[in-house]
């Protein structure tokens, strides 16, 4: 059976993918670095890496020979390893570069330096993060397919949330944004995101590999990273929702996210697997509907059997997008896969499993006083 190396591994998504994949008879390799922000000082919850199922190297993509030993007798490679905080990319500028942009052009460096090796297929993760601000329309004009820029910190110090029409300078309205849509990173992270499918596509077209390329939504669930408060809005307020905390909206609460179920994400990255013919094409990841960060709050206390206490700061952060929500047309046209796990249910399943878990210390404070240190949140 083949073997499907998965760097990054270890992490929210890895898991579930390393499980599944086990259970549909693939060997599976793991590289993953087990980071303290993610795992925790002591990493914990991995000791399914090491019970024998997964043959497991701990190590970065950031070494040639971490990844020389790892490449070794592979068929297929999912490329998940990143690091992921939209607000922390801000000033942890090089760290991310390192990590997810030449972490990338290292793992072709290493793979074209490698005789004889038998990977045919690369599978990225990338982020709805490279739209920027995504796809709108203009009701007052009749302007379509507009794409606005990054909203500009003076603009959010007024509390003027909503992109606006560059055209008549009305409040633009936002639509399901398409593979073909325009990108426009807005933040550090996004513009890595980016950089990794260039390297991608052009070294995989070059090298004859097949690959495909995923821009993910928000990925939610069971097993997701309860200790990073860098990322991970749901994990958030899981926690302070846990310690009879108040949770803190920024913006005017009114911003929307296209929640994903990670079992989702999962069954549109086995299918990439083993599709007869290898994709070479960009596909969202997502659920296709837009929800409001208040109301995913107010949800996720109720599945925590809490009372919800929710506060709309009017805070923002730069780099934040204000809208977006995928089309995944493509992907069920491409691969067969819709989204089948619906917010509410997806919520109730990550509330049960929150409720077994330790209860991790509140990090938001800390993480958002990065972020005001550095002015990049008012």
């Amino acid at each position: 059976m083949q073997r499907i190396l998965i760097t990054g591994g270890a992490g929210f998504i890895g898991t579930h993918l390393s499980r599944r994949l086990l259970a549909l008879g693939y060997r599976v390799r793991v590289l993953d670095t087990l980071s303290a922000q993610v795992h925790g000082e002591v990493p914990t919850g991995v000791d399914w890496l090491v019970a024998g199922d997964v043959e497991f190297f701990r190590g970065s993509v950031t070494s040639q020979a971490d990844l020389t030993r790892a490449l070794a007798d592979v068929d297929h490679v999912v490329h998940l390893a990143a690091e992921t905080g939209t607000g922390q990319s801000m000033y942890e500028v090089a760290r991310y570069c390192e990590v997810n942009s030449m972490g990338t052009a290292l793992l072709f460096d290493v793979l074209g330096r490698m005789d004889g090796h038998q990977v045919k297929r690369v599978l990225l993760t990338s982020s709805r993060s490279v739209y920027g601000e995504g796809a709108y329309r203009c009701d007052a004009c009749g302007a379509e397919h507009v794409y606005p820029g990054a909203r500009q910190a003076a603009q959010l110090r007024a509390h003027e949330w909503e992109p606006l029409c560059p055209h008549c300078s009305a409040p633009l309205v936002a639509v399901a944004t398409t593979e073909r849509d325009a990108v426009r990173p807005a933040s550090i992270y996004a513009a890595t995101k980016f950089a990794q499918e260039d390297l991608v596509r052009i070294a995989c077209d070059s090298m004859g590999l097949g690959y495909a390329i995923f821009r993910l939504q928000n990925v939610y669930g069971e097993g997701q990273s309860l200790k990073n408060p860098y990322t991970g809005i749901l994990s958030i307020f899981s926690t302070r929702i846990r310690r009879g905390m108040q949770l803190p909206i920024f913006e005017d609460g009114k911003e929307t996210r296209d929640f994903v179920h990670v079992s989702d994400v999962v069954e549109a990255l086995v299918a990439g697997l083993r599709s007869e013919a290898p994709v070479n094409d960009v596909l969202n990841v997502g659920s296709g509907i837009g929800t409001s960060v208040e109301e995913v709050a107010r949800e996720l206390t109720v599945a925590l059997g809490c009372t919800p206490d929710v506060k709309v700061t009017g805070q923002f952060r730069l780099g934040d997008i204000r809208h977006n929500f995928a089309d995944v047309s493509r992907l069920e046209a491409a691969l067969g896969v819709k989204p089948q796990v619906s917010l509410r249910e997806g919520l109730s399943r990550f509330a049960q499993w929150v409720k077994t878990q330790p209860l991790p210390e509140d990090r938001l404070e800390q993480a958002n006083k990065e972020l005001v240190d550095r002015k990049l949140m008012g």
